[in-house]
């Protein structure tokens, strides 16, 4: 199984918005509660491309079987060096590589552009993204307990933080 990771395009779109949309109707790895549309997917790879944020993705034999991204922690100048990552890959191929080598991507990519720290916020429940995330060296440095309400349940946030580099 070969893997290439490599920046997204316009063309991949349509399988990034599959993924997107699977992870909102099945599961709480996002919050959100409707489908996006493809109108909505493009808007958001115009604003990552005009600020110079990274869409990559992951595809096997020319089939896309995951993506990631990243973009500002919060809006305030203060938080300029922090950033929120996130990492999807499709629901048959969890647990096989596709995510690490996107995250490791992603670090690579931060260290770069001269971010400090990323940032992880991952449900709770989702005990196998946190070890996923620990193998990175994130740190949990905070749970924000019922903060999130999906599939008829309060859901609690946990932080997770890596300090890429000292300023």
């Amino acid at each position: 199984m070969s893997v290439t990771i490599r920046p997204a395009n316009s063309k991949d779109l349509s399988k990034i918005l599959d993924i997107v949309n699977h992870s909102i109707l099945y599961t709480t790895a996002n919050y959100s509660y409707e489908i996006q549309t493809i109108e909505v997917q493009q808007k958001w790879f115009e604003d990552k491309n005009a600020k110079n944020l990274p869409v990559i993705v992951a595809e096997i034999d020319g089939e896309v079987i995951g993506f990631g991204s990243y973009g500002p922690f919060r809006e305030k100048i203060g938080y300029q060096y922090t950033i929120e990552h996130s990492v999807y890959v499709t629901e048959n191929i969890i647990g096989k590589g596709i995510g690490s080598k996107l995250l490791t991507e992603l670090i690579g990519l931060a260290k770069e552009q001269g971010y400090h720290v990323m940032i992880g916020a991952i449900d709770a429940d989702n005990a196998g993204s946190i070890t996923f995330h620990e193998k990175f060296g994130f740190v949990a440095t905070g749970t924000i307990r019922e903060v999130g309400y999906k599939f008829d349940h309060w859901l609690d946030l946990v932080f997770m933080q890596l300090i890429l580099k000292h300023i």
